[in-house]
């Protein structure tokens, strides 16, 4: 069974999802970066500029936010949404004919304000779901590329027309299949299907009852998105540590998702919630490159732009009578942890893995396996191969968000990422190039050397000779100054 435990803060959301006291998933968001994308507002029309088609629309925020013709829907033009081609086309009407200053209308933010620009918006109205996405002005059902076969659409798209039903009885609107939609049974799509319309009725009963310029849809929090997306029936507990969210959640569960309500605690322990299963020191674990096996062996994960490299090490040599079996049950282990880190770590893409080799066939078998098995509690679809010739396994793991580490790290200021800094002497041969090249283009007094301590340390000890050299050279003095706030790399050369 799976226990959630929420930890929430006005700033920040952090949920983890614990088996078997071992934390499997993490999931963070932080109340400044969630942004205005996907908002529903209740607009007033400004003002209407006939000369770049576009309209100004007030929506409570600081800065009036912006309407163009393109993204305007207008009902009965040809059933489908407006955009710009038709406006290309010659097709469309100008914004002047279909707005004018004081309206009010539905919109939704497609782009959030950016330093003096207001939002971008469009009143075409798109609802996210789990797996699908409703469009409640449009009628027809469309599939993303990325699924399967032709066939395997075809499929899929008439299942969901039989589930969303006919207009006349109380069904219709249009439906984009997410890609996660693709091994969805019929029950979760239907509830995605009932969820998304009982959000659009609460969307147009608040149109009615609300003055304009007010909110009337956000997406879903992270804590509303565990009840819809991370509660299944291997969910056996859901605690937050929040009254007042607590009561929130518990509101929006019993309107659509009951069955995962009876679930909710409030918990009022003493200790931290993240303190149970000592979850903070795992966030700091899934940050670290290395990761130690409980069998002695040890994993190093490497995450580049093109791939994720994952090495598994046996760490301590053990005798050569049995290597052969501590290799398999290095291997073994390293198959579960590794799953684990990859739901942990949220990482995409592209993954290499490096198992220790194995010279027995049925041991390569047994950890494929093992491993197989293990990536089959991933939510996010995962698609894995065998052993490549050079003794490799390939697979990849769909993109869902950003990964825990690009979320809570950024490169390091002074390697820029590099994991590796220059060493001082590299640095003091730098400077002295440097200096070189200047003499020949400036005639200073003199040239002074602002470096790092080490740095600095280095020219006046081992390279004092090298300098010394260098300074009749090009006939010129050269004076240093340690600056105790610089990196090993970060130098200044002042011509005085």
């Amino acid at each position: 069974m799976e226990d959630i435990l929420i930890n929430w803060t006005p700033q920040e959301t952090r949920v983890a999802v614990v088996e078997n006291g071992a934390v499997q998933e993490l999931h963070v968001e932080r109340t400044l970066e969630r942004g205005l994308v996907g908002n529903v507002y209740l607009g007033k029309v400004a003002r209407v500029l006939p000369g770049m088609q576009s309209a100004f629309i007030d929506i409570g925020l600081e800065r009036a936010a912006f309407l163009h013709v393109a993204d305007l829907y207008v009902a009965g033009s040809t059933g489908q949404h407006r955009s710009s081609h038709h406006a290309e086309a010659g097709v469309a009407t100008p914004i002047e004919r279909l707005l004018f200053e004081g309206q009010t209308l539905t919109v939704q933010v497609i782009k959030d304000p950016i330093g003096t620009k207001g939002a971008r918006l469009s009143s075409q109205i798109s609802i996210a779901g789990r797996m699908l996405v409703f469009l409640p002005q449009d009628d027809h059902i469309g599939i993303s590329q990325k699924i399967g076969s032709p066939e395997a659409r075809e499929a899929l798209r008439s299942r969901v027309q039989a589930l969303v039903g006919k207009p006349e009885d109380g069904g219709g609107g249009g439906f984009i299949l997410r890609t996660n939609a693709e091994d969805a049974t019929d029950e979760e799509l239907g509830a995605d299907i009932a969820y998304l319309r009982r959000a659009w009725s609460r969307i147009r009963e608040k149109a009615f009852n609300s003055p304009p310029a007010s909110l009337l849809h956000q997406d879903l929090s992270l804590v509303e998105r565990v009840l819809r997306d991370l509660v299944n029936e291997h969910t056996g507990s859901i605690r937050i540590d929040s009254k007042l969210q607590f009561d929130v959640l518990h509101g929006f569960g019993e309107t659509f998702m009951p069955a995962a309500t009876a679930k909710l605690e409030h918990y009022r322990g003493e200790r931290p919630i993240f303190d149970l299963n000592n979850i903070d020191a795992e966030i700091g674990r899934a940050m670290a490159r290395r990761v130690d096996l409980k069998s002695g062996g040890y994993l190093i994960f490497d995450q580049t732009e093109a791939m994720t490299t994952i090495d598994v090490n046996t760490g301590g040599f053990v005798g050569a009578r049995n290597f052969d079996d501590t290799i398999f049950k290095t291997n073994l282990e390293a198959a579960g942890t590794i799953a684990r880190q990859l739901r942990l770590r949220n990482l995409g893409g592209i993954i290499i893995v490096d198992f220790i080799d194995m010279t027995r066939d049925e041991h390569k078998s047994a950890v494929l396996s093992e491993f197989r098995k293990q990536l089959a509690k991933d939510r996010t679809k995962v698609t894995l191969g065998g052993f490549t010739q050079l003794g490799l396994v390939e697979m990849t793991r769909k993109r869902t968000r950003e990964s825990l580490s690009r979320m809570l790290c950024e490169p390091c200021p002074t390697c820029e990422g590099r994991g590796q800094v220059k060493t001082a002497r590299t640095v003091c041969y730098d400077i002295m190039r440097e200096i070189l090249r200047e003499a020949r283009q400036f005639s200073p007094k003199e040239f002074r050397i602002v470096a790092a301590a080490n740095v600095v340390e280095m020219l006046l000890d081992e390279e004092s000779q090298h300098l010394a050299g260098l300074s009749d050279f090009i006939g010129k003095p050269i004076s240093l100054t340690a600056e105790p706030s610089n990196q090993t790399e970060h130098y200044d050369i002042v011509l005085m």
